[in-house]
């Protein structure tokens, strides 16, 4: 009686082994991913010269989904720099079926950004966290850009490898943004929106991983 009393021990105490492995199994936590991310340097037009941000996003893997992810920051160690962008301040877009998080706001306390290595980390609600490093060492080739618009004309001062108008409402409601092929002419050749009503100049010289963005200027 004693042999199989402790043999029922023995099983039930197997048992519960098992849903105890089990369990931390499917439990276990894992750390999200970023699969790919660039940085880009953008110029804005500002009352002492061009101003330098970074435009910086990354694709995020998570187990859970992208609303389980809480924080991106990104370090430069070298200048002690950190940015952190929250889940709830990041820009979300979607291109090709991938998913990218990040901003187009990073900037430095004083003067220009660094350059060199910078390090991404990102972490999921759950506090699990990777990795990954990125470089930037690209400087702006062109001269700031310039854009005019009067008596119904527009001349395009710019030496950059695309140029884009971004379009703008009466209350600064963005509207859409279009291709320029020619740097002067007439507004109508433009094809803007009939409810536009300011324009900002987007230039990009994309092998350089970098773009300038004017201040808006009235159409009429």
């Amino acid at each position: 009686m004693r042999f199989f009393v402790s043999i029922i021990k023995s099983v039930s105490f197997l048992i519960a082994l098992a849903f105890l492995l089990a369990a931390s199994v499917s439990c276990t936590k894992s750390a999200p991913i970023i699969t790919y991310g660039f940085l880009n340097l953008v110029l804005y037009q500002g009352d002492d010269g061009p101003q330098e941000h970074f435009s910086f996003f990354v694709i995020p893997e998570d187990e859970d989904g992208i609303e389980n992810l809480d924080s991106l920051y990104l370090y430069h160690d070298r200048e002690q720099l950190r940015w952190q962008i929250k889940s709830d301040d990041w820009v979300k877009f979607s291109s090709e079926g991938k998913d990218w998080i990040g901003t187009r706001s990073i900037s430095a306390p004083e003067g220009g950004l660094p350059r060199g290595l910078f390090r991404a980390v990102l972490v999921n609600k759950g506090g699990e966290s990777s990795e990954r490093t990125f470089t930037y060492d690209g400087n702006a080739r062109f001269p700031f850009p310039e854009i005019e618009i009067s008596n119904g004309m527009y001349t395009i001062n710019s030496q950059w490898t695309v140029n884009r108008l971004v379009c703008y409402d009466n209350s600064g409601n963005y509207l859409s943004t279009v291709n320029v092929d020619s740097l002067s002419g007439n507004v109508s050749q433009l094809r803007l929106p009939s409810s536009a009503g300011t324009v900002a100049l987007w230039a990009e010289d994309e092998a350089n991983f970098c773009s300038a963005f004017t201040n808006v200027v009235p159409i009429n």
